[in-house]
């Protein structure tokens, strides 16, 4: 069976797998990135702990089809590098595909935008299996997305699309780090619940939040979570009011997309149906009602593998 050198690339953590074509993991691992340090080093570290990978699984370069990796973007993926994403400062310009390449015996190497890896990933062998039309949204740090539509996946020109974290939902809101104002990330994602959360708290709501989190400046999603456990009020009328803007963005992604199922992945993911019920109720308000009939909104299905079976699955298209 084929196989691809699998790499995910963020900016805390660089992981690889050797990933066969039917999306198994035969085996992985990780290196701290050190973003900060630049390119080469971290690309260096990561190839060498690759080779460690490859001796106890007793394989060659020789063995694979190609190399596929999964970055944050901005990409230019025709030189393989990234191109000026704010995770990854200092990086632009180095081209990840060429080293990769040049230390994996000159395999072919590809780069894809990790959100559109990790929806080309769940269409392929994920929550998104068997369905033709799938869009993968994960709400973590920030909010990122990808879509395959009618089977293929959509990169856009120049293979940055699907920056669905920037629907803008209002003209005035906080300012996003793209420069924007009231981008749906600013609203939604775990970083800005957590700090809705610290705002309030600050402004002297009672709250046994910081129980749990020890501080103000501590709190995150994880003791947000804590708190509605024991039915703490504000706590949940932050989730109820992070819900919404969830749901209003996922609304505009099905009537845009028009998709068979949205799969959400990332770490806000850990409510659980704390997350899932209330926030498929509050995406059918936002969207046409003949749109909404035909989707799902579904969790990740392939958990922490999803970017490394993600840049693989990106690899065999495009050796395919």
């Amino acid at each position: 069976m084929r196989k691809v050198l699998a790499f995910d690339l963020g900016g805390t953590k660089f992981a690889f797998g050797v990933v066969n074509q039917d999306g198994t993991v035969l085996g992985s691992g990780r290196v701290e990135t050190f973003a900060e340090k630049g390119p080469q080093q971290a690309c260096e570290r990561v190839a060498e702990a690759a080779h460690q990978l490859l001796a106890e699984l007793k394989l060659k370069p020789v063995d694979f089809v190609a190399i596929g990796v999964a970055s944050p973007g901005p990409l230019d993926i025709a030189r393989g590098c990234v191109d000026g994403s704010p995770n990854l400062p200092g990086w632009t310009g180095f081209s990840i595909t060429d080293f990769l390449s040049n230390s994996f015996g000159g395999l072919p190497a590809r780069i894809d935008n990790d959100c559109n890896a990790a929806a080309l990933g769940e269409y392929r062998f994920g929550a998104g299996k068997g369905k033709k039309n799938v869009v993968y949204i994960t709400v973590s740090t920030g909010i990122g997305g990808g879509a395959v539509i009618d089977g293929r996946l959509m990169r856009g020109s120049n293979g940055n699309a699907a920056e669905l974290g920037h629907i803008p939902l209002t003209m005035d809101g906080p300012r996003c780090g793209c420069g924007n104002p009231g981008c749906w990330e600013v609203y939604a994602s775990g970083t800005a619940i957590a700090r809705r959360t610290r705002e309030a708290l600050a402004a002297g709501r009672p709250s046994s939040i910081v129980k749990f989190a020890g501080s103000i400046d501590q709190v995150t999603t994880h003791h947000l979570f804590q708190a509605m456990a024991e039915g703490d009020a504000l706590a949940n009328e932050i989730w109820a009011e992070s819900i919404n803007y969830l749901g209003r963005g996922l609304g505009a992604v099905i009537n845009t997309f028009n998709p068979d199922v949205i799969v959400v992945g990332g770490g806000v993911t850990a409510a659980g149906d704390a997350l899932f019920v209330p926030m498929r109720k509050s995406a059918n308000n936002y969207a046409f009602p003949r749109l909404s009939a035909v989707c799902s909104i579904v969790p990740a299905g392939l958990g922490g593998n999803v970017g490394v079976v993600g840049a693989a699955a990106c690899a065999f298209e495009h050796v395919s």
